[in-house]
């Protein structure tokens, strides 16, 4: 049995990033950025405005000076000539600023009888001209890697950039085994349950970067189970729910290796999750994940979800870890990690994390109120309210 930190090294050590693929803008949203996106344009391309007024030369704003407006510059019809002293243009915001123009005047800072403004008192004292390449210049980059937002989208827009280069999405199947379970809608037998964590974890693939393809259903039978695993070959990652353990039924372990499986590890020194294996089934990775539905949640979030950032081009790095304050004394803890559903609250000003007081691993209802896993090393200590301890966000 291994740590927490030497499986997770062992699940990274079997993906890498995945090949890129081009894709248009519109369906970008999310996708990971795998190439430098460069800028076509600047924005704005030319001097504009920031406000609607007039455009005038800076040393004619005098108290009751007049001056006479000479046309008009709008968002996608500017003004062609030249501005001079006494003369202003009637400007609106992102309108082209006219040669000789070196600040606007807003509108409510004069007034207007025909063709002739009078300048007025208690000025604005800001110019409110964009200078061209105010926000970026032609040339300017948006790094690869990166997940990109809606702003992201947006800045790649004005960029000009019509298509992006992102990472393919790993495609994950998802076998749960068991002769108990059958899948929601359809009504269990005396002693069977609805799968659940096969449709929690396409949650959580889907939410991270993935396609998740459900298959179906393998029941407690060698050749069976080696039929539906035959289905998921093709898959960048297999990931068994269950069936990996020491039971009479629990065949994943023995079919993968019959298959030639090159298992990295099995076993894990945590909880929720001890049953846990990882390794490579011919070109696929396989991994094997508890059959409780709250254990193979949180060695979702802990194993898989670093690894689809893995295949995604963001490097190979642990879940992100916090620190907050404990909102309830704790106990000693036992020779396993423990990954606690923790509600995170603010309290009096400060991120508080107070553990669910049933941690049992087969109940779903303490995971779907959680937002945080209290992470506990090995044989920790008794904690007090108030102590510092590390939380994973859900």
């Amino acid at each position: 049995m291994i740590s927490v930190e030497q499986a997770l090294e062992k699940v990274l050590n079997l993906f890498e990033p995945l090949e890129s693929e081009t894709v248009p803008l519109r369906a970008a949203s999310g996708r990971v950025l795998a190439k430098d996106a460069v800028a076509a344009f600047s924005q704005p391309p030319f001097p504009s405005s920031a406000m609607d007024g007039y455009g005038v030369q800076s040393n004619d704003l005098v108290t009751g000076a007049q001056l006479t407006v000479i046309g008009e510059s709008a968002a996608g019809g500017g003004f062609n000539g030249t501005v001079n002293s006494g003369q202003a243009v009637r400007i609106f915001t992102g309108a082209p600023v006219p040669e000789g123009v070196d600040r606007i005047l807003i509108q409510e800072d004069c007034t207007r009888e025909g063709d002739t403004i009078t300048v007025g008192d208690n000025l604005d004292p800001s110019f409110y001209i964009r200078s061209a390449g105010g926000d970026f210049k032609a040339g300017d980059v948006m790094a690869a890697p990166r997940v990109l937002s809606a702003g992201d989208i947006a800045l790649l827009a004005s960029m000009n950039c019509a298509t992006v280069v992102v990472r393919r999405k790993p495609v994950i199947a998802l076998v749960a085994t068991g002769d108990e379970l059958v899948m929601p809608g359809e009504t269990p037998g005396p002693s069977q349950i609805i799968s659940s964590n096969n449709f929690g974890l396409k949650a959580l693939i889907e939410a991270n970067g993935g396609i998740a393809r459900i298959l179906p259903i393998a029941k407690d039978d060698p050749q069976a189970l080696r039929a539906v695993l035959d289905l998921g070959s093709d898959a960048d990652a297999i990931v068994t729910l269950g069936g990996a353990s020491v039971g009479d039924h629990d065949l994943v372990r023995q079919v993968a290796s019959e298959a030639g499986m090159e298992q990295a590890f099995y076993k894990v020194a945590m909880r929720p999750g001890k049953p846990l294996m990882a390794g490579r089934l011919g070109k696929t990775a396989m991994i094997g994940l508890p059959g409780n539905p709250v254990s193979s949640m949180v060695c979702g979030t802990v194993f898989l979800v670093p690894a689809l950032r893995a295949m995604l081009g963001l490097g190979k790095h642990a879940m992100p870890r916090e620190l907050a304050r404990l909102g309830a004394d704790m106990g000693q803890n036992g020779p396993r990690s423990h990954y606690m559903r923790a509600q995170l609250s603010i309290m009096d000003g400060v991120l508080t994390c107070t553990p669910e007081t049933r941690q049992d691993s087969s109940l779903l209802s303490v995971l779907s109120r959680a937002n945080a896993l209290l992470v506990r090393d090995a044989n920790d200590p008794p904690r007090k309210a108030g102590e510092t301890v590390p939380i994973i966000r859900l």
